[in-house]
């Protein structure tokens, strides 16, 4: 039932943004973004999350979806996701952390890590996007991105992971919502190994945008911002689409089918 896509000739892209997770090999081909998996099944989270997504109340030029690829790269064969390319010539994506560096010339991690509370944190980070972009609304951004973040448990959110769009007139623009692969806990290599008990380690992961605790940044969002995502998807649209991407084993399956299950008991004010 799967294509598969050779991309034995193509040289991979030096990574598109800074990962703690290492080089997970990329390419572009035809506006299409092809990724690897590298720790795990991060493709599948992508798949998952971003189909998810659509039952939300995100518009659709709102977030990146992803398909399940196979990959043939040389001789090895890699589970994976495509994507289409969300930026024209003109645009380009733009790290909060390259942005802070090129107007301060200081890294915005290292000035927020330095502030001892997260409501201090979270209002110099929006305030400062807001004045370098005039993207007034940043905060709701934010809030949504927190929210997607704690219920599908992206432990990867760092200020290189959070961008936004900025064109040739120094114009900016909000940045779809992308790059959710480190969620899930698709780290199988390191550090959610399979066979786990899920529910022990669910607690464990840590976020990384203004706060260690995806709880704590998000009640600090909604507290500021206003809480606007709204969650629709029934635990059969969750069960469909974990379930078409066949290409991962049936136990990668099960367990993302049960961390969602368990995440939708957690947020159940999320959904309408």
């Amino acid at each position: 039932s799967m294509e598969m896509i050779d991309l034995s000739r193509l040289e991979p892209q030096g990574t598109l943004n800074h990962t703690s997770k290492g080089n997970q090999l990329k390419w572009e081909n035809d506006d299409i973004w092809y990724k690897a998996d590298y720790t795990g099944y991060e493709g599948f989270a992508e798949y998952v999350i971003s189909h998810l997504l659509k039952y939300t109340n995100l518009n659709e030029d709102e977030y990146v979806l992803y398909e399940p690829e196979q990959i043939k790269y040389k001789r090895q064969i890699y589970n994976g996701v495509r994507s289409r390319t969300f930026i024209d010539d003109d645009w380009q994506i733009i790290t909060l952390e390259r942005l802070f560096k090129n107007v301060y010339n200081e890294s915005l991690t290292s000035v927020l890590w330095h502030m001892s509370d997260v409501k201090e944190r979270l209002e110099f980070l929006v305030n400062t996007v807001k004045n370098i972009t005039g993207l007034n609304n940043f905060g709701e951004y934010i809030c949504r991105l927190f929210t997607i973040d704690a219920f599908f448990l992206n432990e990867d959110r760092h200020m290189h992971n959070i961008a936004v769009l900025m064109n040739g007139k120094g114009e900016y623009n909000y940045c779809p919502v992308f790059d959710n692969g480190a969620g899930l806990l698709s780290d199988t290599t390191m550090d959610y190994p399979m066979g786990q008990d899920i529910y022990q380690m669910i607690p464990e992961v840590k976020s990384k945008s203004i706060s260690q605790d995806f709880d704590e940044q998000l009640d600090m969002a909604e507290n500021l911002y206003g809480q606007e995502m709204h969650f629709l998807f029934t635990k059969k649209n969750v069960s469909d689409i974990v379930n078409s991407a066949d290409i991962y084993p049936q136990e990668v399956r099960q367990r993302v089918e049960l961390i969602i299950y368990n995440q939708m008991n957690k947020y159940q004010y999320l959904f309408r």
